[in-house]
């Protein structure tokens, strides 16, 4: 029966310190063979005038936004072809690789390549994952996709899974699978 403290400055949103406890109580999880549920986790807060570092207080500093959450509001805005708001979330160097190993650094050259493939796509999420690896946030999203064909017929339930590397609350890279090819070959 493992248990965590974890000490923070005050100054966390309610959400902030729940997905804190969530990602402490997975961490845990990852090593150590206990059920969600006999894993104990605090979460001690302490005021930014009773504590010091170097002789300073200090503030906290803000968290970090869910990444989940960014990688959403992206794919969102880019189903309804809102390429400035999609922009916002991409960070310095953001670079995507989409089937047949195309790789892309913009969201115009995204569109223009996708014009022969289909006239638009949406996805349903049937899972949305996310966790830190080392110095990058990664989030997957699972589902199927729909959407209509360059001819006009739609199709729908084709698998796809995405990869997202996120870094500073920005996206810095995107990775593609999905079976739009091979459907479209056998339809």
């Amino acid at each position: 029966m493992p248990v965590v403290e974890a000490r923070i400055l005050e100054g966390y949103a309610p959400e902030e310190k729940k997905r804190l406890i969530k990602a402490l109580t997975d961490a845990i999880r990852f090593v150590v063979p206990a059920a969600g549920e006999a894993i104990t986790v605090f979460v001690s807060e302490y005021s930014a005038e009773n504590y010091a570092r170097g002789g300073q207080h200090r503030s906290p500093s803000p968290a970090l936004p869910d990444p989940s959450q960014i990688v959403l509001d992206y794919l969102r805005a880019m189903e309804n072809r809102d390429l400035d708001a999609a922009n916002i979330s991409l960070g310095e160097g953001f670079s995507m690789v989409f089937p047949g190993n195309r790789s892309m650094t913009s969201l115009t050259d995204l569109i223009d390549w996708a014009q022969s493939r289909y006239r638009f796509v949406k996805k349903a999420y049937s899972n949305v994952e996310a966790f830190q690896s080392g110095d990058v946030a990664v989030v997957y999203t699972q589902g199927a996709l729909s959407g209509e064909w360059p001819d006009g017929s739609m199709f729908e339930g084709i698998r796809f899974i995405d990869r997202f590397e996120l870094s500073g609350g920005k996206i810095i890279k995107q990775e593609v699978w999905n079976d739009l090819a091979e459907v479209r070959a056998n339809g």
